[in-house]
């Protein structure tokens, strides 16, 4: 794929997310797709569900995810995002999501990832950024993609610098921050979505009747180097850990470490 333009950066910036056409080849796409296949064959859903379906597979007890994410080029494609000297470790788990139609249904409102259950010390699950694998077509609505509600990793920053960092961990499902009107996030097989942790998100309904395929999307959740130290840092400051291509309303300067 390309080096994401400034024009991407400073969007993923301002709205939280962005989408990267063409990370994965379609010979990628089919080892990832037969790898789920393989997954939710061993661990089915009930006959008669429909809607949301999510598997929770470690990297480290599975060779050939790890060895898929390795060669897909997620980390490269994520690093220019970030700060410059930035590390990016391989994620512990992937979640793989299935949307199986139909599922006629719009999202009420968001969440933040992480919040409940927080970690075993307490400390909410904060990370860097969300990616998603997209292995289905999503460039359609209502196909299970994902909602999103822009700019909102800005305004909830704000709220958490005026009530503390700490705050986060009583904010479940969202902070009570405004929100401005949803989106769904749309993109061919083998794109990439990238979203702040703080972004408002959640999953969209499919449309689809029971003979449409299943939407079918990888999600990693990023930590950069050292975040789990500097998580109070982060929330306040919503583009501590990613490049500074210019300054945004709404944030403040940020800092070092």
């Amino acid at each position: 794929m390309e080096t994401p333009t400034p024009v991407t950066i400073s969007a993923f910036r301002r709205d939280g997310y962005c989408v990267l056409p063409d990370v994965l080849s379609a010979g990628l796409i089919r080892r990832w797709r037969s790898l789920l296949s393989r997954h939710i064959a061993l661990t089915p859903p009930a006959s008669d569900r429909t809607g949301p379906y999510f598997l929770w597979p470690p990297l480290a007890q599975d060779t050939e995810l790890r060895d898929l994410y390795e060669i897909s080029g997620i980390t490269n494609a994520v690093q220019p995002f970030l700060r410059v000297g930035l590390g990016l470790p391989a994620p512990e788990v992937a979640q793989l999501a299935f949307t199986l139609p139909p599922h006629p249904h719009h999202p009420g409102g968001p969440h933040i990832d992480g919040l409940t259950p927080t970690e075993d010390d307490g400390r909410p699950g904060t990370f860097t950024l969300l990616v998603g694998l997209l292995l289905t077509d999503q460039r359609e609505r209502d196909r299970g993609n994902l909602w999103v509600w822009p700019g909102t990793h800005l305004g909830t920053a704000a709220w958490l610098r005026e009530h503390g960092a700490d705050a986060l961990r009583g904010a479940a499902p969202y902070p009570p921050v405004d929100l401005p009107a949803p989106l769904q996030v749309t993109g061919s097989a083998g794109s990439l979505v990238l979203a702040h942790y703080l972004l408002a998100h959640n999953i969209g309904g499919h449309f689809g009747t029971t003979r449409d395929e299943r939407r079918e999307t990888v999600y990693f959740r990023l930590l950069a180097d050292g975040h789990r130290q500097r998580w109070r840092e982060a929330v306040i400051d919503p583009l501590l850990e990613f490049t500074t291509v210019g300054p945004e309303p709404g944030t403040v300067a940020s800092g070092s470490w």
